[in-house]
Formats: C-alpha cells, structure tokens, sequence
C-alpha cells in the first residue's frame, strides 16, 4: 500500500521511478552543523564581542613601551586636529574632544585592527555640517547644532551595531575600492576648497555650497584677504616645510630617520602652539569695544566634560534626520573597513570586519553620552600610529588619556588658538586623501570602468555634493556589477598542443579568437568537425542565461549544417519565422550549407561556473532543442569540470549526462592505488550494455584498495572530470559514427 501510494505520488510530481543517484536535501541538511550546547555557543559568540580578552592576558613590557610612544604620538595630533573637525562639522571645539576621547578609549576593547585611530574625520564632518543646515533649513531653530550632531550618532550607530551583531558586514563588499576612494578625493577638494577662504579670513559667502561655487567665490574674494591669512598661511607652509625636511633628513641620515620621524608628526602640535603664542602676543591688547579681536581665534572652550548623562533623543528629530542617515551610515562604514583592511594587509594580520561594525557602533553609541557626534576611523592618524610603533590596541587608552588632560588642563590656553592655524591643520590632514596620479591611472590600467566610476564620483561631489558623490559612486558600482552578471564573458574554444623536451607534449584548450592573453602567432586548432567545445567564464543564472542561449544557437547555425533540406520543402509547409533560402539561391545556399560539417556534440566547460538555478537550466534544454531541430539529430551534450553536487543534481533533473555514452574511454577511470585484479576492468568493458542496476548490484563488491574506480560515476557517462577526457569522448564519437549509439532528445522541463 506504501509503495502504491508512493508511485502514485511520483507521477503527480513527475519523479521517474529510475533515478539517477544526485545528493539530496536530506543529505545538505545533514551536512549543516548543530549547535550541541548553545550555552557554550552563547559564551563563545559573547567573548568573540571582545576581542581584547584573546591578547590581554600576553600584555607585556615590551607591548607596553611601543603602545606609550604611539598612544602620545596620537594624542599629540589627535587633539588639534579633534577642535578643528569640530568646527569644520559647525560644532564648538570642546565637541572635538568629547569625540575624540570617547573614540580612541572604547575601540581598544572591541577593535581587531591594532593601528585603526577611531575619532572625528575631515568628511564626517563636513557631513555633519551639511546635514545640520539641512535640518536647520527645514525647521529654523527647532533643534541646536550640537543636539542634531549627537542624536546622529546614536542613530547611525545603533544601525552599524546592528549590522555587526547581525554578522551582515558582506553588504560593505558591494562598494569597491575606485568607488570608496571616487567620492573620498571628491570630498577632500570639497573640504580643502571650503577651508581656504578661512585660512585667508576671506568671508561674506557660503563655504558649504558646491566646491566649484566656493572656488569661484573664493578667487573674487582674494581682495578682502584678511590679517588672518598671515597665520593660515604661515602654518600651512610651516607643517609642509617640517614634512618634507624630516623626510629629506631621514633619507641622508638613515641612522637618524627614527628621530627626524617623531620630529615630524609633533609638527601639528608644534605648529598650533607657535601659532597660538603669536596670536596671544598680538591680539591681547587689541580687543574692540564690541568685544573683537584683530583675527578670529578660538575664544573659550569649556574644561571638562558638560552634562554627561543619558541622551536626549528626539523622535520628531530622528524623523527629520532619516533622509540623511544613508549618507552618514555609509561614510562611517566604508571609511572605517577601508582603513581598517588596508593596515591589516600592510602590517600582515586580518581584521573582522563584523566585530570593527560593532566597534564603531558602540563608540557612537556610547558617544552620545558624552554628548560626542559622528566618529570613524581616521587614515592620517591610523598611518601614524602604524608608524610609531604601537603594537596592541590598548595604545587608545593612552590616546584618551592625553585627551582627557587637555580637556581639563589646557583649556584656557585654547581661547587664543587662530581659526585660520586650525584651516590650516585640517587642509594639511585632508589634502593626503586626494588621490595621486599613479593611484587613478592604476584604476585605468586595471579596469577602465571602474576608473570612469571614480572620476564620476569626483566629479558629482566637486559639482554637487558629497552625498550625490556617494551614491552616485555606489550607483555606478551596483550597475557595473548587473551588467557583468547579465553579460558574462565567454569562449569557443580551439586545441593548442604544448611540447616539453620534445618528447612530452599535452594539450590544452584556449579561446578560438585572439584574446589577448595567448601569444598571437599561436596557431590555435579547432575541435574535431562536428563537434563544440564552449567554456562559461561565470555563474550560469537567470541574468545571463538568454545571452548564452543565443551565442551557441547562433554559432551553430552560422558554423554546423543544417539538417533539413528546404529545396524539397514547398513554401506553404514551411515555419513563418524560418523559412530558409528562397528559390533563387537555393542551390547555392544548399551547396554551402552541406560544406559545413554536422553536428554531433557540444562540450561545455563548468569549471567557472559554481551557481546555477531552474531559468538557466531551462534555458539550456532550450538550447538542445534548438540545435537538435536545426542539425535534424540528436546531439550530444557533454559538461566538463562540473563544481558542485547541486549543479549536477539541476542537470540530471533536466535529462543531461545520463545515458550511454558514444565511446567506452579509459580516460574516465583514475588509478586511486595499483592495479591488483581484472574485475573492475570488465565491469568497465559490459558499461554499455550493463544498466544502472547492474552496476549498483556489482559496485558492492567493488572498493578502491581492489583496483580502479570512475571518478564521475558511471550512471552519468555525459559528465567528465576535465575539459579534455569531455573533449577527446566527444570527438571518439565523430570519429567512429557506426560505433554510435545515440541518445533520443530529451524532453523540455
């Protein structure tokens, strides 16, 4: 009764009751490992939140003393350049710091990267800055700058921590490297044309609007220069001076260069406190009634930290802000990742990108404690902690530590810090991300679209915005990628015989065109008449699959003789859509349609192909019944090089790779150990008369310490272990066709 009830049910869902053997759902769902004690699971999964419990407990002097230098070094940097980013974002300066602070002490407990600086960035920033005035544009005065910035970052991190905790960090692989740097150069010209008129005391017009507007305005304003381009200007030059006379003297004294490097990077904090003394000096007496001085400095920042506690978070502000979160998430994910991979890949460790999500999605989460806005990892002072030596992430405590000394001690003596000295800092930090030249001609010389992706990324921030900038870049970059996956790239494919010591020779297959990557004067052989090798150089997926149809049907028809003569076919009883040649040439058109050779096979290779899905496989039954009605034969399919077991199973569902095949080939068989017994070999020599039961029946006995056994196995004789034994049974066939016993068409799916 079972087995009726089973049959009955077969027929319905159209399963033959003789199948061939393909792995199973059940097999896969077995394969899937189980949790076997979810409580450890659950302790390992919350230990892997903090990386910091897998090194700590190795913390030594040596660490300890590469960690101080490089926690100082930072520190130095970190903090001018934290008040200048804060004014950049249209913040007070103290709001720098709390970012800062909060940034380089929280990330050494989750981080995975050792050299990554986390803490405010030139184009979050200005990001910031935007989205303020976008805010503030639609609602006046509803909401105060410092308010929108904070509530930001606690959105925008509660996203990324979700993202991390998730373990969906892949999503960041979409955007390439000639995308992430497109719209970073664009946005450091952004930023370098905006700081300019400041540097210059230059004034009365909009440094947020497009960088070619503030350009032009810019150049029609050199004549309002103000005294304060006296100590931009000076500090611009000061900081490249020190630069490159360090780098020159480390070259000429290599015995020195440690030295002359940790001259080097004090030059922000060197150049900040001139800048500072000589604005003390100058602009103490000369206060205005209306309580002015000669240039625009700092004035007061508060010490400390001001009304730590829980944030205030606005629902009607976090709806006015969700036009603007992609744009800020984005920044601070790619920005962060980019930095993060490119230290691991020089100094030689691998990073998580997941737990950096977490990273920065709690540091801005937390961040808002201390009223803090945006942070992300930081490519100049990433770069320079790398440089310093620091060998462990716990050198962000000693950062936040010198932070937090400024921010309590040093106060007072910020109130004289020029505005044009902190331009100054912040064109120094940002003119680096532009890239260089040799950077955007190797995007020319490795994909030339990819290039035309980043000079379009530049270009729309430089004539729009940042935010355009940024998705047109992700735009571009998603479309180039449909467009590869919807037009692959593939080839017909000829023989090249290579000779070794004139006495080894093998053969190899290479595309029948000129590609480009085989040596031009190579004479490259085609298949045997009548028979087509093809090799697919993607995934074969609904997006493609019609084009494939199309080029081996094409080929067919243009290459391969057709099987029906229309000569003795009246025009009545002819197809609307073929209706082949006419009368006129039919003679001539017949004569060169038999020169052609018939059809016999058709090899495809799979070695590039790891997925493939019900519309493809459709799509391929399509073609066999399209080449077998024009040659009027059955032809052979041959798949070489098949990857996954899911592929097989798709094909053999769609009648591919069963059946006899044209010739018993020796190739077929691998020796796994030497041969001991004549067994296996008859077994291989009846394949052709022996079915599909009967091999099972005598595979029982069979074991590889016995003898040979098949690679592929025998119930799919279609389906070859490489190109060449695919090639050489194809070609058997054509070779000895009374020795052929063909397969009937299967039917279409």
């Amino acid at each position: 009764m079972l087995s009726t009830a089973k049959r009955v049910g077969n027929r319905i869902i159209g399963n033959p009751e003789q199948t061939v053997t393909t792995i199973s759902t059940e097999t896969y769902l077995k394969g899937i490992q189980v949790v076997k004690d979810p409580r450890h699971a659950a302790v390992k999964y919350l230990t892997s939140l903090f990386p910091i419990f897998g090194w700590i407990t190795r913390y030594n002097l040596g660490w300890l003393t590469g960690d101080l230098i490089a926690g100082l070094t930072v520190g130095m940097v970190l903090v001018p350049q934290g008040m200048s980013y804060a004014i950049l974002a249209s913040l007070p300066a103290q709001y720098g710091l709390y970012s800062s602070f909060v940034g380089v002490l929280t990330y050494c407990f989750f981080a995975t990267s050792k050299d990554v600086s986390i803490g405010p960035v030139a184009v979050m920033s200005q990001t910031v800055a935007q989205i303020i005035i976008a805010v503030d544009a639609k609602y006046p005065g509803k909401w105060a700058g410092p308010l929108i910035a904070t509530t930001l970052a606690f959105v925008c991190g509660f996203i990324i921590l979700g993202i991390g905790l998730l373990r969906i960090g892949w999503i960041v692989e979409f955007i390439p490297v000639p995308a992430v740097s497109g719209f970073m150069t664009g946005s450091a010209i952004n930023i370098v044309a905006g700081q300019v008129p400041a540097l210059m005391g230059i004034t009365g017009f909009s440094t947020r609007a497009a960088t070619y507007e503030v350009i032009i305005n810019t150049l029609k304003g050199l004549h309002r220069t103000k005294l304060d381009a006296a100590w931009g200007l000076t500090g611009l030059f000061s900081l490249y001076a020190i630069r490159i006379i360090c780098n020159q003297l480390s070259k000429r004294y290599p015995r020195r260069a440690r030295l002359f490097f940790f001259i080097s990077i004090t030059r922000n904090a060197f150049v900040v406190i001139v800048l500072t003394l000589a604005s003390w000096l100058y602009c103490r007496h000369r206060k205005t009634a209306s309580g002015k001085y000669p240039i625009a400095i700092l004035e007061t920042v508060p010490a400390g930290f001001q009304n730590v506690g829980a944030p205030v978070i606005d629902s009607e502000l976090v709806k006015a802000l969700g036009p603007q979160l992609p744009v800020a998430t984005i920044i601070l994910l790619l920005e962060h990742i980019a930095i993060a991979r490119s230290f691991g890949r020089v100094n030689g460790y691998k990073i998580n990108p997941n737990q950096e999500l977490i990273a920065i999605g709690v540091t801005n989460t937390l961040g808002t404690i201390f009223h803090a806005y945006p942070a992300t990892g930081s490519f100049s002072r990433s770069a320079l902690k790398s440089s310093s030596g620091v060998r462990t992430p716990l050198a962000g405590v000693v950062t936040a530590i010198v932070v937090l000394v400024a921010l309590y001690g040093l106060t007072p003596a910020f109130y004289w810090i020029p505005n044009a000295g902190l331009s100054a800092v912040i064109i120094h930090a940002v003119a680096d991300l532009v890239a260089s030249p040799s950077q955007a001609y190797s995007y020319w010389r490795v994909s030339p679209l990819e290039f035309l992706i980043w000079l379009a990324a530049v270009l729309v921030t430089v004539f729009s915005s940042i935010e355009n900038g940024i998705y047109t870049s992700i735009s571009a970059s998603v479309a180039l990628l449909l467009v590869r996956i919807a037009h692959p790239r593939g080839y017909f494919l000829g023989k090249v015989t290579l000779t070794r010591n004139l006495t080894e020779s093998r053969e190899i297959f290479v595309p029948l065109r000129k590609d480009g990557v085989t040596n031009q004067y190579v004479k490259v052989d085609p298949p045997t008449p009548g028979v087509i090798v093809y090799r697919f150089e993607e995934s074969y997926l609904y997006p493609n699959c019609a084009i494939i149809n199309s080029v081996i049907v094409d080929h067919v028809r243009e290459n391969m003789r057709r099987g029906i003569d229309f000569s003795t076919i009246k025009m009545a009883d002819r197809p609307w859509n073929d209706p082949g040649p006419t009368r006129g040439n039919s003679l001539s058109a017949e004569a060169a349609n038999n020169e052609k050779p018939a059809l016999h096979a058709i090899v495809l290779d799979f070695s590039g192909v790891s997925q493939i899905d019900t519309t493809s496989v459709q799509a391929l039954v399509d073609t066999r019944n399209e080449v077998q009605k024009w040659a009027n034969r059955p032809v052979e399919f041959h798949f070489a090089t098949i990857l996954s077991p899911w592929i097989r199973r798709a094909l053999v569902a769609a009648g591919f790779g069963i059946g006899t095949p044209a010739v018993e080939l020796s190739n077929e068989i691998a020796p796994v150990v030497p041969h001991r017994g004549g067994r296996r070999d008859k077994l291989l020599d009846d394949a052709s008369s022996v079915g599909v039961e009967d091999i099972e029946a005598h595979s029982e006995s069979l074991h590889p310490t016995s003898g040979t056994v098949p690679i592929v196995p025998v119930e799919t004789p279609f389906f070859h272990f490489d190109l060449i034994s695919a090639v050489r049974a194809a070609e058997a066939g054509v070779e000895k066709p009374r020795e052929r016993a063909e397969t009937p068409p299967a039917k279409s799916i």
